[in-house]
């Protein structure tokens, strides 16, 4: 799982008025929940924050916020909001996590390769494009790339064929077919 560390400080303005001019300040709204504390409400650099989440967009991470410049909370990102027609961020929620606690997480799944079955007439069929395991966060892997150029016709591969580490636990049931060369 990534790591990446993000800077925060506690945002003061409440209501729509006062979110909007955030906004066009250049400045994000966010808030952190979790742990069994109360909600702590915060705002970021919306060109900073936004040049964070390209880089780690769609993948498991989890951020080191430092807020006001005190310690850092270990939080994952719960909720991305944009503006359906800008795309401009109106909102991140961030979920603070114990790095030492089993938590469920989802990982995609990706194809490589093309299967001995598709080159003689076969038709592949994706059914899974992610699978949910449960571990310590920082066990997660990113992804799991899956080598598919093996299957024949009337082949499967079935979530139970994912081969994991040790301290991490399949959640998906594991006779769900993942991908399967059929006539």
């Amino acid at each position: 799982m990534f790591q990446v560390e993000m800077t925060a400080s506690v945002r003061e303005a409440f209501g729509k008025g006062p979110m909007r001019r955030l906004r066009q300040q250049g400045i994000t709204p966010a808030v952190v929940y979790g742990a069994g504390k109360a909600a702590l409400p915060l705002q970021m650099d919306a060109k900073i924050l936004m040049t964070q989440l390209l880089e780690f967009s769609r993948v498991n991470t989890v951020v080191s916020l430092s807020v006001d410049g005190q310690d850092a909370k270990n939080v994952v990102i719960a909720e991305i909001q944009s503006d359906p027609v800008t795309d401009a961020l109106v909102h991140v929620d961030f979920c603070e996590i114990d790095l030492d606690q089993a938590r469920e997480f989802t990982v995609p799944v990706t194809f490589e390769g093309t299967p001995k079955g598709v080159d003689l007439g076969g038709r592949l069929e994706s059914h899974l494009t992610s699978v949910i395991l449960k571990a310590k966060p920082l066990d997660i892997p990113n992804e799991f790339v899956i080598n598919i150029a093996d299957l024949a016709i009337d082949e499967q591969l079935t979530v139970a064929d994912v081969a994991l580490a040790e301290n991490v636990v399949m959640v998906t049931p594991a006779a769900r077919v993942m991908v399967a060369v059929l006539k």
